[in-house]
């Protein structure tokens, strides 16, 4: 299997390549040079993987699709070293809960920082520590996170050997929650920047850093984000664990709904369908932060600036420029490199738009590859949230909420609809209060985690001084370089 950019650059790489590489030379993303396909028969073998050998066995089936560099005893090992019980919880590792009619939720959020972020990010961990000890090289991770990415990456990367994590986030815009998980890591290995700005200024200074190709190589930068193939890979194997549990039969299909900022999270559903997983629709859930729920009703995508991204009680995705987004667009436009670089490399940069409207391939985003939408707001969160409790006993978490409101949109008799869970109420917990008068249960683990110390560095949103940051904390690993 090799990868190629959204972009066109002619190289073709391996897996171990660009898991530490991040973005494609010329800015692009990487994908595999074609899908693997899922027929029944192995389908069928998938489905007893999961039920009879569990998840780990299932991740390591899939994931062997993609990876061929890696020896099998190995990547089997890391996988099951990644999803245990211990870690997640539960030997399913992603139960399914029901809640009404045709509706579930995927729990998701059941590892160390309680997000969907570290189902993917427990597994990152691993795979870098293998690959760069088999290297006998260092890694200094650059990530930019809206909430629950950095506090994954960071757990998953505390204490490794031969990485430093230096993670970005907008300041002063996650929940106290989320900000005390992160900042209060002590470990040497742990660098936290809160830059002066929103979400979309702390992933352009990460992509602006990546394409600097002589820093890049320089100090050894990777990075966790969902631009990064390997996080996104890992998020397939969810989907076809949720189909199983959710089927009898190969001959059913199920709809997913994902809360939605990056993409990152609904792009592995649409790779997991481009497999051959029989999923109607990939129902994509944003906040007022709307700008995927406005492509795909109109086909006109609008970046919008940092005055003009809102700051909601679904936090994490308060994101007005989808990274992710590329690779879809890649897809739907026939795989049309130079067509997806005028777009994103140009026409975003100098407009901060595009328009498909009135592209054919636009139109066959819903019947060719499943994508509907909708909108929810901070009235609907509450109101979900609340709904919820009342009805079901269970409390769900702001972005989970916007997804269960607009599933309800979307549901068809006789198809599930799996709504992935994003993360759990804890790391919310002012607007679970304002929406049940409670507080919502904090595991003892976390208890007082906000009056911890914290280490974080707060700058502008600036690169350079990112990169003078980077530098004077890792001058060790450019010397060796």
């Amino acid at each position: 299997m090799r990868y190629l950019s959204t972009r066109g650059h002619a190289d073709r790489k391996r897996f171990c390549e660009i898991l530490l590489e991040g973005l494609a030379p010329d800015g692009g993303l990487y994908l595999p040079e074609h899908y693997p396909q899922i027929d029944d028969a192995a389908l069928t073998r998938l489905r007893a993987a999961y039920h009879e050998q569990g998840y780990a066995e299932l991740a390591f089936q899939i994931l062997s699709l993609y990876i061929d560099d890696i020896p099998a005893a190995d990547l089997k090992r890391l996988c099951e070293k990644t999803y245990t019980a211990e870690v997640f919880g539960t030997g399913e590792i992603v139960p399914l809960r029901h809640l009404e009619n045709s509706l579930w939720l995927e729990a998701l959020s059941n590892g160390p920082t309680l997000a969907f972020k570290d189902m993917a990010m427990q597994l990152l961990g691993n795979l870098f520590e293998c690959e760069l000890g088999r290297r006998g090289e260092e890694l200094n991770i650059l990530g930019a996170t809206s909430g629950d990415t950095g506090s994954a990456a960071e757990y998953a990367m505390r204490g490794k050997r031969g990485i430093r994590v230096f993670m970005t986030s907008p300041h002063g815009r996650m929940s106290a929650f989320q900000q005390a998980q992160m900042f209060s890591l002590q470990d040497a290995n742990i660098f936290n920047i809160a830059v002066e700005g929103v979400f979309d200024d702390c992933q352009d200074i990460v992509k602006a850093v990546s394409s600097d190709l002589e820093f890049k190589r320089r100090f050894k930068i990777g990075t966790v984000n969902s631009i990064n193939w390997a996080r996104l890979l890992a998020q397939v194997v969810y989907y076809f664990a949720g189909y199983v549990q959710a089927t009898e039969s190969n001959d059913q299909k199920v709809s997913f709904t994902v809360p939605s900022g990056n993409f990152g999270n609904v792009c592995a559903g649409h790779v997991a369908r481009m497999m051959g997983l029989p999923i109607d629709k990939l129902v994509v859930a944003t906040n007022e932060n709307d700008v995927l729920d406005e492509f795909f009703r109109t086909g006109i995508y609008r970046v919008r600036g940092s005055a003009d991204t809102h700051e909601t009680s679904s936090p994490s995705m308060d994101i007005s420029k989808a990274s992710n987004f590329e690779r879809f667009v890649f897809d739907l436009l026939g795989r049309d490199a130079e067509a997806t670089r005028q777009l994103f490399g140009e026409a975003v940069v100098r407009e901060g738009r595009f328009d498909l409207s009135a592209d054919p391939r636009f139109a066959e985003a819903a019947s060719r590859y499943g994508f509907v939408s909708g909108r929810s707001t901070h009235a609907d969160r509450i109101a979900t949230i609340r709904d919820t409790f009342q009805r079901f006993g269970i409390t769900i978490d702001t972005h989970t909420a916007d997804g269960v409101k607009v599933a309800r949109e979307h549901t068809v008799p006789g198809v599930p609809m799996l709504v992935l869970e994003t993360a759990l109420p804890i790391k919310f917990a002012e607007t679970i209060h304002e929406a049940l008068g409670h507080a919502p249960e904090r595991p003892a683990k976390f208890d007082g985690i906000e009056s911890l110390p914290k280490r974080v560095q707060v700058m502008p949103a600036d690169v350079d001084l990112v990169k003078a940051y980077i530098t004077r904390h890792c001058g060790d690993t450019a010397a060796a370089a």
